[in-house]
C-alpha cells in the first residue's frame, strides 16, 4: 500500500497534475493580457472597423448606428477583467483596446 503523505505518491501526482491543468491557462491569460500592445487607431483592421479609443470621437456620418452609450467596456467581444483600462478584444487578436473605445464590431453585452 502507498503512503498518502508522500508527495510523490500516485494520488499526490494526480492531484498536482489536475491543479496544474486548471490553473495554468488562467495564469497565462492574465500574464498575456497585461503584456498586450495597445491597438493603434492607424492599424488597418482598426481603420476598417472605425475603431476609436474614445467613443465620443466616432464619425457619426460613417457609422450612423453608433450610439453614445456604446463602448468597448460594454461590448460582448471584450475580454479580461472589468475595470481594466486596456483589455483584449476578440476582433483584434494580440492587441488591447481601450475600455472607452468603440468599433463597428460592437455587440451589446448580455
Amino acid at each position: 500500500m502507498s503512503d498518502p503523505t508522500n508527495p510523490l505518491s500516485r494520488r499526490g501526482v494526480l492531484k498536482f497534475g489536475a491543479l496544474a491543468l486548471i490553473t495554468t491557462p488562467v495564469l497565462l491569460r492574465t500574464a498575456q493580457a497585461a503584456e498586450l500592445p495597445q491597438l493603434s487607431e492607424d492599424d488597418p483592421t482598426a481603420k476598417a472597423l472605425g475603431y476609436k479609443h474614445d467613443t465620443t470621437l466616432v464619425d457619426a456620418a460613417k457609422f450612423p448606428n453608433h450610439k453614445a452609450d456604446q463602448n468597448c467596456a460594454n461590448c460582448k467581444l471584450i475580454q479580461g477583467e472589468a475595470g481594466v483600462v486596456w483589455r483584449p478584444c476578440l476582433l483584434f487578436p494580440g492587441k488591447a483596446v481601450h475600455k472607452d473605445g468603440w468599433c463597428a464590431g460592437w455587440i451589446k453585452m448580455a
